[in-house]
């Protein structure tokens, strides 16, 4: 009897589960649901690339791909129900799917704050393909409008960038104390922070909106401490959540995203997720964690295949992130926590790295422009060699495995 496979959620990490699927060995059907009515498209690109030049979304996998791979990609398709026990996918079309196998892909969503007047017209999120035509429509209004940007994580970062690429007058209003607080270094920080200011961009810390106003120009942005910003058009980027209304429907496991274990089988051993929906106990940093990155949904994408194919293979790879801001690229590897020394390299102010340690151990490196530091620190966070911190530091000592070493 053929089995099938049903994957919901034509993601980054849905697509790449069902090709890889085919990949190690399924034969069986592979049924790819999603309810956006447009291919599959890859999502970094639409706070960077799409919002400055004149392109297409990127594509993950051109449309033919699917037949040749006889992937039965039905998009237009929204899950409405899943029945665990039965083992059934029902459809918003009143459709009705058997599987043996289920996959949960559907991603995050934008957070949308509890501010007044949020859900007005004029306040845009960058989450989506429809979310990013929106903002490039704006963009197109009037050469001389001014953005407001509500939240300096990488996303809001990345948007400030392309804005000021298109000589857009750009303002980031930020809740925390400095920006990317939540995610890395202060090093770090700082160094986006006068990335962004040298490039026009006007960065306020420590103001929290709480309301948003429309005139007949402009929105009046109100903060708590009674600072009065005003914009033409506003962008809200403070984060996402996981999209578990389906997981949690169905009876799986739910906390702060959807349980997996190293197979990225959820509490139901028919039904795996991947991607950044899920949450699951990192074997190198021995804790639960949500990634929301390329690198995790493709890795556990592959995972999950692998395991439906009968192939038991166990999660553990490194952590790593990018963002390109300006003509900026930084690369991240590794996850910056509980870390107790902290060391930055420095070249040129174009060049940097800055080193993340615990128990003269990497865990992470931050690398700006140096692809090679990222290269680098891959290698030493994996090893979990002992290295010297003062050759680290030391702009003399050769960027190499052995050279950060400590002498035994």
């Amino acid at each position: 009897m053929i089995k099938t496979c049903v994957i919901v959620g034509a993601s980054h990490a849905g697509v790449n589960c069902a090709f890889a699927l085919r990949n190690y060995g399924w034969s069986g059907k592979i049924i790819l649901l999603d309810a956006a009515p447009h291919l599959p498209y890859a999502k970094p690109p639409l706070s960077k690339t799409f919002l400055t030049d004149q392109c297409e979304p990127a594509e993950i996998k051109n449309k033919s791909a699917y037949a040749q791979q006889d992937i039965d990609l039905r998009l237009g398709s929204r899950v409405l129900e899943i029945d665990s026990d039965n083992h059934t996918v029902s459809l918003e079309d009143a459709g009705v799917i058997l599987f043996d196998f289920l996959v949960l892909a559907p991603g995050a969503k934008a957070v949308i704050p509890p501010i007044e007047g949020v859900h007005s017209s004029h306040v845009y999120y960058l989450r989506t393909l429809s979310d990013a035509l929106k903002i490039k429509k704006a963009t197109i209004n009037n050469e001389k409008d001014k953005f407001l940007i509500i939240g300096a994580g990488y996303v809001g970062l990345e948007i400030a960038a392309s804005l000021r690429k298109l000589q857009k007058s750009v303002v980031i209003v930020e809740r925390e104390e400095r920006i990317l607080s939540r995610v890395t270094s202060e090093i770090t920080s700082s160094y986006f922070y006068d990335l962004h200011t040298k490039n026009g961009v006007e960065i306020c810390c420590d103001k929290e909106v709480i309301r948003i106003s429309k005139n007949a120009k402009q929105s009046s942005v109100l903060c708590a401490d009674g600072t009065v910003f005003h914009a033409d058009s506003i962008i809200v980027g403070v984060g996402a959540i996981p999209q578990t209304h389906l997981a949690e429907q169905a009876g799986l496991d739910i906390d702060k995203g959807i349980l997996i274990d190293q197979n990225c089988r959820t509490s139901n051993p028919k039904i795996f997720a991947i991607g950044d929906c899920t949450r699951f106990k990192h074997p190198l940093y021995k804790d639960f964690i949500r990634i929301e990155s390329i690198q995790n949904a493709v890795d556990q994408a592959k995972i999950a295949a692998n395991n439906i194919a009968g192939n038991v293979v166990d999660y553990d790879s490194l952590p790593w992130f990018w963002s390109d801001q300006y003509e900026v690229k930084l690369q991240m590897a590794g996850l910056p926590v509980d870390y107790d020394n902290l060391i930055m390299r420095k070249k040129s102010d174009e060049e940097v790295s800055i080193w993340y340690l615990k128990n003269d151990q990497i865990i992470a490196v931050d690398a700006i422009n140096n692809p090679r530091a990222y290269m680098l620190g891959m290698k030493l966070i994996k090893s979990k060699s002992q290295v010297e911190p003062k050759k680290i530091k030391d702009i003399e000592t050769p960027l190499s495995l052995t050279s950060f070493l400590k002498e035994v």
